[in-house]
């Protein structure tokens, strides 16, 4: 098995390790560190978990004294928190204090509170560190995993929405955001107010002083106290959820592209509807299972897949436009993964000899039946310098089958904005330059022009 096979923490969590086997996810699991968890796997609560697409499915494939081997289906596309919106980074959080919630009542708990326990189908987040369940001491009334929530969820969205910190920062720090990190960025006052002082400075002050951590100390109590305060906890921590949340959506403008899709001026009413029409109809034509949508913004197109029965990844670079496609997405119940993805800068590879976190390119080749490139070719080729040929290559590696691509001609006020004076590199370029690259991949299956000049194509690959 290739290195760059390997999912993350494969070789960190001494109970186990996990191997991906085509649509099979393997997992070995070391008896001795994980009994709590396979007899939990095996509760009726675990399947109602599963029912509820809240945790991961499992099945025993076999079983020794010393090890078992487990298989869970693979998530079909791996997302990373430097990747998610705001919104997606609170529902991850939810999601883990709800079932370490949950475990508590029957002796459980998580060993470890971090968003990389947690992938998206659509944008539903689902649980899948299945050997994070551990059991629990009933006479303690500590989380030990309480200060990696505090560093891993709640110091990296309050850096977010208190001091504008991008999340997508995140992916350098494994394990989140320290006190310290945070502090020197804090006025006097800010430091004394929620969420800051619970969250930081009086950590740092104990710090100081020389106080224990919660997971050096042993504190031993009676199993009701225990239960309770463990739940206060939890509680308080859901509260701070809620207040990160409160300013987010205090917050919350409009970019410069969330109201594209209704506000563009280079497209008519009737530009719209026929461009929709046109999407819908190669949808239906082509039938993709699985769709990427490239440049998706707030996410028109990517409803229109989902319609059509596909399940869609939809990748832009806008927060805000994204953000409005992921509550949209979750609102609806769509199949639709919206991500903070750029196909000309993706994701790279990263952590330990780059292999724990696969890059954004890697993860995506040879998985989608059909890419939609609607607007994106002239940000491509005017913005980021890619030529057509390339376009075309990148492309063909993104699709099995099929791509609906909008061709922008030099004439258009948007290539025109882009364009900056470039005339000479770039004002030459045309539909047949463009179809000129896209047939040493593909086949002109349908052609549609609008009224706009604008001119989109169903392409099948060859």
């Amino acid at each position: 098995m290739a290195l760059a096979e390997l999912t993350l923490e494969t070789f960190r969590d001494p109970a186990g390790s996990v191997r991906i086997e085509g649509n099979r996810v393997v997992r070995e699991v070391r008896r001795d560190h994980a009994d709590a968890a396979l007899e939990f796997l095996r509760s009726l609560r675990a399947q109602e978990w599963v029912a509820e697409r809240r945790l991961i499915e499992t099945r025993f494939v076999t079983e020794t004294d010393d090890a078992v081997t487990l298989e869970h289906p693979r998530v079909f596309f791996p997302s990373y928190p430097w990747e998610w919106t705001p919104s997606a980074w609170i529902a991850a959080a939810d999601l883990t204090l709800d079932l370490c919630g949950e475990l508590l009542g029957q002796g459980l708990t998580l060993k470890d509170a971090t968003p990389l326990n947690v992938l998206f189908r659509g944008a539903c987040p689902v649980f899948v560190d299945v050997l994070s369940i551990e059991g629990r001491d009933p006479a303690s009334p500590l989380w030990l995993a309480y200060g990696q929530f505090v560093r891993a969820f709640l110091l990296p969205l309050a850096a977010y929405a208190w001091l504008g910190w991008p999340l997508a920062a995140s992916m350098q720090k494994r394990d989140g955001y320290e006190p310290a990190d945070l502090a020197p960025q804090l006025g006097l006052l800010q430091r004394w107010r929620e969420p800051f002082r619970s969250l930081v400075t009086l950590p740092l002050m104990l710090e100081t002083r020389g106080g224990s951590s919660a997971q050096n100390t042993k504190v031993q109590q009676s199993p009701d106290v225990a239960l309770a305060v463990l739940r206060r906890n939890l509680a308080g921590l859901r509260k701070q959820v809620r207040h990160i949340e409160r300013r987010m959506h205090s917050r919350r403008t409009e970019s410069r592209w969330s109201a594209y899709a209704t506000s563009a001026d280079h497209y008519s009413g009737d530009d719209q509807k026929l461009k929709r029409r046109f999407v819908r109809d190669a949808l239906m034509a082509a039938r993709p299972r699985q769709v990427l949508d490239l440049g998706a913004n707030s996410g028109v197109y990517s409803r229109i897949a989902a319609e059509c029965g596909a399940g869609v990844v939809a990748w832009d670079t806008d927060l805000q436009a994204t953000e409005q496609n992921w509550r949209e997405a979750q609102e609806q119940k769509l199949e639709i993964t919206p991500l903070l993805a750029n196909p000309a800068r993706p994701t790279p590879a990263a952590g330990w000899r780059n292999a724990e976190s696969l890059a954004l390119l890697d993860r995506a080749r040879g998985r989608f039946d059909c890419v939609l490139m609607l607007g994106l070719i002239h940000h491509l080729l005017l913005s980021e310098q890619i030529p057509l040929s390339e376009i075309a290559a990148q492309l063909r590696e993104l699709t099995n089958s099929w791509a609906i691509v909008e061709w922008v001609p030099a004439t258009d006020p948007r290539f025109v904005d882009l364009l900056r004076g470039r005339d000479a590199l770039y004002g030459h370029l045309d539909e047949a330059a463009f179809t000129r690259a896209a047939e040493v991949h593909f086949t002109v299956v349908l052609r549609e022009a609008l009224p706009n000049d604008r001119i989109l194509f169903l392409l099948q690959a060859r």
